[in-house]
């Protein structure tokens, strides 16, 4: 795996990965990591990485280009005023509390485990996007007691295992208890930040010494993939954007809840199958 046609084929296929993911999150609003982590798992299998570390590769490496990617969109949220301080202060202790538990998890589990969680956290998300429209809600703002903590909770969890930001789970969730749109988007890539730092961290310590990592690895974030990854997504995201004003959200939606699903076939199929 050391020699140069290998590392030149890895960044060829982050840099498509990359771009998609972007293209995708600016047009739909959604987070790339759950276009990222699917998508490079399956161009590690074509590259014959050892199964062993192909999902944790995938999703360190994922967790670990939010971080550029969540701290641009956050200060361009919040020079908008479309950051929420008060929602961090209340949910980010409990989201960052979910996010090392995942991390605990993720990092020892075995492959499968963060195939499965995966497939079927998409399915959720394919089946909301399909069947849920924007303007639902099932309460009139969101909760601050203790109804909060588990929900916060899973949001960290859940994204820290994914390899995922805050644009996947909280926005959908937000939304529903009467969030405006714009605002959970942008407190979202906070949310980002708060999973991304420490879920990188403890993929690398889970991934030191692994012997079947990838080359110019720390741990099991692949540098090579995390040099093309963020940029390609910041470049492609604006193109994304534009266009969503030109194509029928609706329609969109619906065509990437049916990836989303193929997706989740997909990685429950590596799981289970």
């Amino acid at each position: 795996m050391t020699d140069p046609m290998f590392l030149l084929t890895l960044a060829l296929a982050a840099g498509i990965v990359g771009a998609v993911a972007g293209f995708l999150a600016g047009l739909l609003g959604v987070g790339g990591g759950i276009v990222i982590v699917p998508m490079l798992y399956i161009a590690l299998g074509l590259l014959e990485v050892d199964e062993s570390v192909r999902m944790h590769t995938a999703v360190a490496t994922s967790l670990a280009t939010l971080i550029p990617t969540a701290w641009n969109s956050m200060r361009s949220h919040r020079a908008k005023g479309a950051v929420d301080d008060a929602f961090l202060k209340s949910w980010g202790p409990w989201i960052l509390a979910g996010a090392a538990v995942g991390i605990l998890i993720g990092g020892g589990a075995r492959p499968a485990v963060l195939t499965g969680v995966f497939g079927i956290v998409a399915l959720v998300v394919a089946l909301h996007m399909a069947l849920v429209s924007g303007e639902t809600r099932i309460a009139d703002h969101i909760p601050t007691g203790l109804g909060r903590i588990p929900m916060a909770l899973g949001i960290g969890g859940f994204s820290a295992i994914m390899g995922i930001g805050g644009g996947t789970l909280a926005v959908p969730t937000l939304t529903l208890f009467n969030y405006p749109i714009r605002r959970a988007i942008g407190t979202s890539s906070a949310v980002g930040l708060i999973v991304g730092i420490p879920g990188a961290i403890g993929f690398v310590v889970a991934g030191w010494g692994e012997p079947d990592r990838l080359p110019w690895s720390l741990g099991y974030v692949s540098l090579v993939g995390f040099a093309l990854l963020a940029p390609t997504q910041t470049l492609m995201a604006p193109v994304g954007a534009r266009l969503a004003h030109a194509i029928p959200q609706a329609a969109m939606r619906r065509v990437f809840a049916a990836f989303l699903a193929i997706v989740s076939a997909r990685m429950l199929w590596s799981a289970f199958g």
